[in-house]
């Protein structure tokens, strides 16, 4: 097929590198057209794995026994309890969720450095969401042009019923969104039982307006806005990249300079690049960006504008790639080389290509440029923060024991001239079972312990009941007679021993004595 013969699409960008943008600009409506290929159906899987892992992890089931709920993820604010499947997290462990967001923002820059914004791209709730109402808006006003023509046609009921019909379904996928949120934070079908019967608490009805306004603006009436204005990664990606990280690039040494008309050119002798100007990937871009003109604020390197030029190439017989993930390393490298030609329009065989040929485009990035400094150190911190943390989960303590000597009185002398000290004990089982473990003495030779609730004991131990789950808190009473006594506050300790599972803990302590701190 003739150059020639390929549509143009009408399609100005919104958002121009050519021109000096103010600080904050109305919103102007973007019209972005359906595309094609690869990244296209990626986007999509990603879309369907978010969403699904979104929507539907709340009613995933996980079987602790009957003493813990069986929501596999659930934060369980009453309780202060974080469960994730086989884990619980108690609130003095936050340092997990703490590491967790930590990895997860290395990790982003890790991923920055090395393929752009491809967070932007693929993953962001923005974008998915954004995604998830295009389709919506495509169904039922039709794709681009369609879209275009309604919106500047006067007011009719067809118009009407479009647009209502449109908003209303956007409504619903915000309230659902709203929804999913706070069944992560009780029983999801307990919960769904008392949202439509009226009985969940107030607080759950406010989280799910609150959500469903937020997602439908953001995601219906704002879109692009977000992500140039609201959102800080693209301010901050800058210092991410260098010149080995990947980002979609428009390779201007092959594509410039630009004609629709190649038959014309060449028969006046004139050399001409591969772009025919259609702009195909101005018309399919969400942010309304020309990639043609460089890098730019506005991009999140969804790729959608390799996917519709490599559709016009195909049409037209030239080699794919005309846009591209490339480094800027192999970017000025391909440009020298068209330097060095006196034009442009280079010949792909000579592009600097691992595979020596353009329709090897992503073979652009050599797998050595992953391991540089930058994404080593990087991939360092992530790896033993992570290390770090599986370590923590897996040699943690399930039982804990802490104790708290009596302020006033520091000790009493009883009738025998025996000293006594009061301690308050607290023992934490944190599974989700009872269990029964023996507190003992050690180290204080002669002593003997009186624990209150807890009638008959041996002198020096006492087994406790625990509760799943739960901490127990009890008054201990230590007596030492006196011709046991030192010359100075004593040390000890109490130990709390599971017999069952041998797992035990303790907690250190002094006994105080008359006139010795």
């Amino acid at each position: 097929m003739e150059r020639a013969d390929v549509e143009r699409l009408e399609a100005e960008p919104v958002n121009s590198a050519k021109s000096r943008q103010p600080l904050y600009a109305p919103r102007k409506k973007i019209f972005p057209k359906r595309a094609s290929g690869s990244f296209r159906r990626f986007k999509w899987l990603v879309m369907a794995v978010t969403l699904g892992i979104y929507y539907l992890t709340p009613w995933l089931r996980w079987d602790r026994g009957p003493y813990a709920p069986d929501q596999a993820v659930l934060l369980d604010m009453a309780n202060r309890r974080f469960y994730f499947f086989p884990i619980e997290i108690w609130p003095q462990e936050f340092f997990f969720v703490a590491g967790m967001l930590v990895m997860a923002g290395i990790g982003l820059f890790l991923i920055t450095s090395t393929v752009g914004r491809a967070w932007c791209g693929y993953t962001c709730p923005q974008t998915v969401w954004v995604d998830l109402f295009l389709v919506v808006e495509r169904a039922i006003e039709g794709d681009r042009n369609a879209r275009i023509k309604l919106d500047s046609a006067p007011w009719s009921f067809a118009k009407l019923w479009k647009r209502v019909t449109k908003h209303l379904i956007w409504l619903l996928i915000a309230v659902a969104t709203g929804g999913a949120w706070i069944f992560y934070f009780a029983d999801a079908p307990t919960l769904l039982k008392e949202l439509f019967t009226l009985q969940a608490a107030p607080i759950a009805y406010i989280t799910v307006a609150i959500l469903t306004a937020t997602t439908y603006t953001f995601g219906g009436l704002m879109r692009e806005q977000v992500c140039t204005y609201m959102c800080p990664w693209p301010r901050i990606q800058a210092a991410m990249l260098d010149e080995n990280s990947l980002t979609v690039t428009y390779n201007d040494w092959r594509g410039e300079p630009r004609s629709r008309h190649a038959k014309k050119a060449a028969a006046a002798g004139e050399t001409v690049g591969d772009c025919v100007d259609c702009n195909a990937c101005v018309a399919v871009c969400p942010m309304g960006i020309d990639i043609r003109d460089g890098q730019q604020l506005e991009c999140i390197t969804c790729a959608l504008c390799i996917d519709a030029c490599d559709s016009v190439m195909d049409k037209i017989g030239k080699e794919r790639g005309l846009i591209s993930y490339a480094t800027l390393n192999d970017y000025q490298s391909n440009m020298a080389l068209a330097t060095d030609n006196g034009t442009h329009a280079i010949d792909p065989a000579k592009v600097r290509t691992p595979a020596g040929k353009l329709s090897d485009r992503v073979a652009h990035f050599h797998i050595r440029k992953l391991f540089r400094p930058r994404t080593l150190a990087y991939f360092g911190v992530w790896s033993l923060i992570g290390i770090g943390l599986l370590y923590a989960l897996f040699s943690r303590d399930r039982l804990e024991l802490s104790v708290l000597h009596d302020r006033n009185p520091q000790f009493v002398t009883l009738s025998d001239g025996s000293i006594r000290n009061g301690y308050t004990v607290k023992l934490l089982n944190m599974i989700p079972e009872p269990r029964t473990v023996v507190l003992r003495l050690e180290g204080l030779k002669g002593a003997t312990m009186t624990v209150t609730g807890i009638d008959e004991h041996a002198p020096e131990s006492a087994e406790v009941e625990l509760e799943p789950d739960r901490l127990k808190t009890l008054k201990v009473f230590v007596a030492l007679p006196r011709n046991a006594l030192a010359t100075e506050a004593m040390s000890f300790r109490f130990v709390i021993e599971d017999r069952g599972s041998s797992e035990t803990a303790h907690s250190d302590a002094k006994f105080q004595i008359p006139g010795r701190r």
